[in-house]
């Protein structure tokens, strides 16, 4: 029998015995549908952290000179804290030795940050507001820009001048309804004035990075933000490219080690860190997530397999004197083994494709309604579509298998 016609006459018969065609695919469609959505939250979690979460943290080709890693993400034993605890914090007089040494094109900026009340005349009562004290090329290297005022100027930063640039939903809050340019606001009872409304920032997780304003790290808000004053939370260095990043942690590693005087055989007591290793754990449990999304759908796929068998072994009982009389004018055992492989691939890939069709559409409508987000894999779908008809043809070999050994003249007596 040629395909396409085997083909054609496995959809007649579905379209013959629709009620039993649904029940058939079912199995198959909820389990082809539930990998397409898990794998996609999956994947969208993977992008919103590569490029939203960390990637607003730490910008292209950049690494950051810490006293200890800022994104621990997985298990930290107790002994691993208690070294973080007595490593030394970088002081302010550690940053131009550490970064006296980087090549031209190289650029760096220092801050510190926390949470401070903020408050102004028209806020009507202080607002907690990230604040963040800076000096170098901060604005440069985070790419941010203002779409109103302007940046801090170098001569703001060097000269600790109280100016600040303020996100969008601060100056929503500090200053409702109002244009926040040229206002003042205060922290720590010391006045600011907002030169510059900076870009929007948008948000990960349902977090809003748009909450924060920038100072100069040499003004008097730097005294709100650690127990000492020269503390720094952190230098970012960014390259021309990676390669040359990779040069330049090796550059300020050897600087840290000789400010600090580490002997060869002493670990580093302070942290280099850049978007791959703050990803790296993420990385291993996305492994997982894949894994599980693809495995725990597959029990749906088990049981449809299992309900495709069924009911082809009932359409083989059923069609005895169909497949006696084909044989009786000539057909094949492999044309019988044929038909109805195709037919029980062809149900197994019509409930995938349903399945990847639903499972795009579950994942879309859990991004629509919560803050995890989506992104659809093609190999999931292609996966998904394999999947299926792999299921129509491992479970439809058994009655295929049954109905091609039928005797022709035993199936014409049973009619």
């Amino acid at each position: 029998m040629p395909f396409f016609e085997a083909i054609r006459l496995a959809l007649r018969t579905i379209r013959t015995q629709k009620l039993k065609s649904a029940f058939t695919l079912l199995g198959v469609c909820i389990g082809v549908m539930f990998l397409i959505s898990v794998v996609s939250i999956v994947e969208g979690m993977g992008r919103y952290m590569e490029e939203d979460l960390v990637g607003k943290l730490i910008s292209v080709n950049t690494f950051e000179l810490r006293h200890r890693p800022n994104i621990n993400i997985g298990d930290v034993d107790e002994a691993t804290w208690e070294e973080y605890r007595k490593r030394p914090r970088l002081d302010i007089t550690d940053v131009e030795p550490a970064t006296a040494g980087l090549p031209e094109g190289s650029r760096w900026y220092l801050y510190s940050d926390a949470q401070v009340a903020v408050s102004s005349s028209t806020s009507g009562k202080p607002r907690t507001v990230r604040v963040t004290a800076v000096d170098g090329a901060y604005f440069e290297v985070k790419n941010l820009g203002v779409t109103a005022g302007r940046q801090l100027t170098e001569q703001e930063l060097s000269r600790g001048e109280k100016s600040v640039v303020i996100g969008i939903d601060a100056a929503e809050r500090l200053f409702p309804g109002l244009d926040p340019i040229g206002r003042e606001l205060k922290m720590g009872g010391v006045p600011y004035r907002v030169v510059g409304l900076a870009e929007s920032q948008g948000k990960a997780f349902g977090m809003s990075f748009d909450n924060f304003l920038v100072t100069s790290f040499r003004s008097p808000a730097r005294r709100l933000l650690n127990s000492r004053p020269n503390i720094v939370d952190a230098v970012v260095i960014q390259s021309p490219s990676e390669v040359a990043m990779r040069e330049n942690m090796e550059i300020v590693r050897a600087s840290m080690r000789g400010i600090r005087k580490l002997r060869p055989a002493q670990k580093d007591n302070f942290a280099l860190q850049t978007a791959d290793s703050a990803l790296e754990f993420w990385n291993k449990i996305k492994g997982y997530l894949v894994l599980a999304g693809v495995a725990l759908p597959a029990i749906g796929l088990v049981v449809g397999a299992i309900v495709i068998m069924n009911i082809m072994l009932v359409a083989v009982a059923e069609r005895t004197a169909e497949i006696g009389i084909r044989k009786a004018l000539g057909a094949k055992r492999r044309d019988i083994l044929l038909q109805f492989l195709i037919e029980s691939s062809t149900l197994g890939t019509i409930g995938s494709a349903i399945g990847v069709g639903l499972g795009i559409g579950l994942a879309q409508l859990i991004a629509a309604v919560s803050p995890l987000p989506a992104s659809v894999a093609p190999w999931s779908i292609v996966v998904g579509v394999l999947l299926g008809a792999g299921v129509g043809i491992i479970s439809g070999v058994y009655p295929a298998s049954r109905a091609s050994r039928l005797d022709p003249i035993a199936a014409l007596r049973q009619e």
